[in-house]
């Protein structure tokens, strides 16, 4: 059992949300893998001049999806990748493949990990930790053009 004496709350804040910010960023995926979106993402609360509120990600597709992950060292992604295959093989015997072994294995990869995100962002900046970063995750071995809702809701500076 934790004690009350090893956890701390910083005062509260309040701020009221008169604003809402949206934006779609558009990625073209390499195929199978991770691509790294914090830097963009971190672009779009920038130039919505963000100052305290709420970040939602939102991807609109069905075989990819989001994460928040460690960005420091890669093997992470890899192994992260190894594990979703094994989850979800392209060897099984899957009733839809319509387009292809890889595509009922998305979606499965797809319902284990998320399709939305939401992120606090304070002091202007998203409140990730220091070693997190924001991904979509492609489940298809194809590249393929995705979709990404940003809406920020909250005070702008």
């Amino acid at each position: 059992m934790t004690s009350a004496r090893s956890i701390a709350r910083s005062a509260p804040s309040s701020v009221q949300a008169t604003t809402i910010v949206s934006s779609q960023l558009t990625v073209q995926t390499p195929g199978r893998g991770f691509t790294d979106l914090t830097g963009e993402i971190a672009k779009f609360i920038s130039k919505a001049r963000a100052s305290e509120g709420a970040l939602t990600l939102f991807i609109r597709h069905t075989s990819a999806s989001l994460t928040i992950q460690e960005n420091a060292d890669p093997s992470v992604l890899v192994d992260l990748t190894t594990a979703l295959s094994r989850l979800a093989p392209e060897t099984v015997p899957w009733t839809h493949d319509t387009e292809g072994p890889d595509d009922m294995p998305a979606h499965v990869k797809t319902m284990l990990t998320q399709t939305s995100l939401h992120v606090p962002v304070l002091n202007g900046k998203l409140a990730l930790g220091t070693w997190q970063g924001i991904y979509l995750i492609e489940h298809r071995s194809r590249p393929h053009r995705r979709e990404v809702v940003l809406q920020f809701i909250g005070s702008t500076r």
